[in-house]
């Protein structure tokens, strides 16, 4: 059967994120409370992009902006194209500094395409949109918290990408740290070994599964669960900065990591009044985003979301 297109324009507001946490390496995810506004429309030809905010003058204004890349494979996964786009993102999420800015634009294609079919939240599930989000992105834990919020643990198994979500405790309060230099994921994953000792990932193992404790019920145990030995060491030549933040705020007791493939650092708990990262850092308190990318506009009621995965965790 054909797809039918709705008529009037669509919303997506999708949150930042942070990958990695620390210990759970291309597995755990936090959902942050500061969003890119996507809004698109079905037209009689052609792709455009307007952006403002965030990679205005930088990003592409066609269809090789990120949006519309994810928008159209999503449209191929529900079965046909429409004859053109109109997109408009008004971004406040930092572009190339681990605060998952290319997520976001993602997620938000594949919920813009799934409410721009009358069916499309039917025909492509969150199951599937996780899918489809994750073979774009090319791992799924910055993608998972964006299309599910709250703080979300994923794998790849045969069938692609999956993900549970769960709730963080309440003084679970992040703070990011942003810098003016951008970093690159693909450059952070180049100072990567391609073997660790076995007791670096006996240890890991150990941390990530500490992890998921302290943020969802016991955040004392924060510091400890915080620990990395797979891939935070090796990236610090090439992130000194970053480096140094993280192991100032650690000495002062704030559980911080690199977040995502950096240079932007995580701080889970309230940082000190009186600590001053230094000038060239952006301190800003944001809350942990519950919702997800949230769709408003299509014909479609957005129905609670848990679990792409195994039900609801909480």
């Amino acid at each position: 059967m054909g797809l039918t297109f709705v008529s009037e324009p669509v919303h997506v507001r999708t949150p930042a994120t942070s990958a990695n946490l620390g210990p759970g390496f291309d597995a755990l995810g936090l959902a942050l409370a500061r969003y890119d506004e996507l809004t698109a429309r079905i037209t009689a030809g052609g792709h455009r992009v307007a952006v403002t905010g965030e990679g205005a003058g930088e990003l592409p204004a066609d269809a090789e902006h990120l949006v519309v890349q994810a928008m159209l494979a999503t449209f191929d996964e529900l079965g046909a194209r429409p004859p053109g786009l109109a997109v408009e993102c008004a971004n406040t999420i930092a572009q190339a500094r681990g605060l998952g800015s290319s997520s976001a634009a993602i997620v938000g294609g594949v919920q813009l395409a799934r409410a721009l079919v009358v069916d499309g939240f039917q025909r492509l599930d969150d199951a599937g949109a996780l899918r489809v989000a994750a073979r774009l992105e090319g791992h799924p834990d910055n993608v998972a918290p964006c299309l599910l919020g709250g703080f979300t643990i994923a794998w790849v198994e045969g069938s692609g990408a999956r993900a549970v979500r769960m709730s963080t405790h309440e003084r679970v309060r992040p703070t990011v740290f942003v810098p003016a230099e951008r970093g690159y994921t693909a450059t952070a994953r180049a100072a990567l070994p391609s073997d660790v000792p076995h007791g670096d990932a006996a240890f890991n193992a150990g941390r990530a599964a500490l992890l998921v404790h302290a943020l969802t019920r016991d955040p004392d145990l924060l510091m400890p669960a915080t620990a990395d030995r797979l891939h935070q060491g090796y990236r610090a030549e090439a992130m000194p900065g970053t480096a140094s933040l993280v192991s100032a705020l650690r000495s002062i007791g704030v559980p911080a990591v690199v977040s995502g493939a950096g240079p932007s650092v995580l701080a889970f708990t309230e940082v000190p009044g009186d600590f001053h990262p230094g000038t060239e850092w952006r301190a800003e308190m944001l809350g942990v985003d519950s919702t997800g990318a949230l769709v408003q506009g299509s014909m479609v009621e957005h129905a609670e979301r848990g679990t792409v995965a195994a039900g609801r965790q909480s």
